[in-house]
């Protein structure tokens, strides 16, 4: 049987991200969705031809027929959305951040354990199938020694146009209210005056601190770390003696500009990442020897190809590409890197 999906949550990305995407997933059926926006919610079921709509995420877990759901909310909401899912026994791909402190993580992952749900979250990078082809390339590279031992890695996000249509998605002039208790946006010994600072890092640069992690490995090491006045940030993560340095920026004009390279004795290979919205696989380029060769790339998106692996994961019972298991480390590096700051 098809998994029923519902969204909670049909804001541009709820719409353009997910919704678009499940909706047209022959191997699921999107049954229901709920947004506290009573007019944003009827435009966009009846752009998506959703026939069933919740004022609430909780009226939605009611629902029988949805099995899974996808929590597209502010961030503050996610966790407490995501545990009200969990706890009624529905598999969750959530939007990243999972949530703001290890704790409140692995509260949640605890929540999916007990029911033995999947529970993914959306760095949906893992994706991509350039990504993919990226891996099978140092697979093959670290096997065949072809360009010696991994010296190093450097990663960069220093943002730019994101990509996507508008005609993808419908907006009204609504407010978007709350509706529910919110979780704390940092760790108890966080101040106050830099919590912004800390969402705005988690919510654009976390991305490509799980991209490092999915392929140097999954728990490195805070080395150093210097954060800007502007929020710029210079983070080196040591990947059992391979040093990792991110370089990371925000900029809105101009193209998008992300991506991760790996260097070898011999040579490196570089990810070179779309626009976040754009449908588009990464490029990947291969310096064999001074050799400069780009793979060739295909037309997928790995927001589709997200969606389609959560519906997989729900029917085959499957961990997650980054399940939310995984995904604490990426809070627990957050936190690490902020503590530094605050500290230093």
């Amino acid at each position: 049987m098809r998994p029923g999906i519902g969204i909670i949550g049909t804001g541009m990305v709820g719409q353009m991200c997910h919704l678009a995407n499940f909706a047209t997933n022959p191997a699921c059926r999107v049954v229901a969705i709920a947004d506290l926006r009573p007019d944003l919610a009827a435009a966009a079921a009846e752009k998506f031809g959703i026939s069933r709509v919740y004022a609430t995420h909780r009226e939605l877990l009611a629902d029988s027929e949805v099995s899974g759901v996808v929590v597209v909310t502010k961030r503050r909401a996610t966790g407490p959305i995501v545990l009200d899912a969990l706890n009624a026994g529905r598999h969750v791909l959530s939007e990243k951040p999972m949530a703001y402190t290890t704790a409140q993580a692995t509260s949640l992952v605890e929540a999916a354990q007990r029911q033995d749900l999947v529970y993914s979250i959306g760095y949906m990078k893992r994706h991509d199938a350039g990504v993919a082809r990226a891996m099978e390339e140092l697979a093959r590279i670290r096997t065949d020694q072809s360009l010696g031992r991994i010296v190093g890695a450097r990663g960069w996000c220093f943002g730019g146009s994101t990509g996507g249509s508008p005609d993808t998605f419908v907006m009204t002039g609504e407010t978007r209210p709350d509706g529910l208790a919110l979780w704390q946006d940092g760790p108890d010994w966080m101040p106050a005056s830099i919590r912004s600072g800390y969402d705005g890092f988690l919510n654009v640069f976390s991305h490509i601190i799980n991209l490092a992690r999915y392929v140097l490995g999954p728990a490195p090491k805070v080395a150093e770390s210097n954060i800007e006045p502007s929020g710029a940030a210079r983070v080196t993560l040591d990947f059992s003696g391979i040093a990792c340095v991110l370089e990371l920026a925000y900029g809105s004009e101009g193209a998008w500009c992300e991506g991760l390279t790996i260097n070898f004795d011999r040579g490196a290979l570089t990810i070179e990442l779309p626009p976040p919205f754009a449908e588009a696989e990464a490029q990947i380029v291969l310096d064999a020897h001074g050799r400069i060769t780009p793979l060739k790339r295909d037309q997928s998106w790995a927001f589709r190809r997200q969606a389609d692996a959560f519906v997989a994961d729900i029917i085959g019972q499957r961990v997650p590409l980054a399940s939310g298991e995984d995904s604490i480390t990426d809070i627990a590096i957050a936190e690490a890197i902020w503590k530094r700051q605050v500290s230093g």
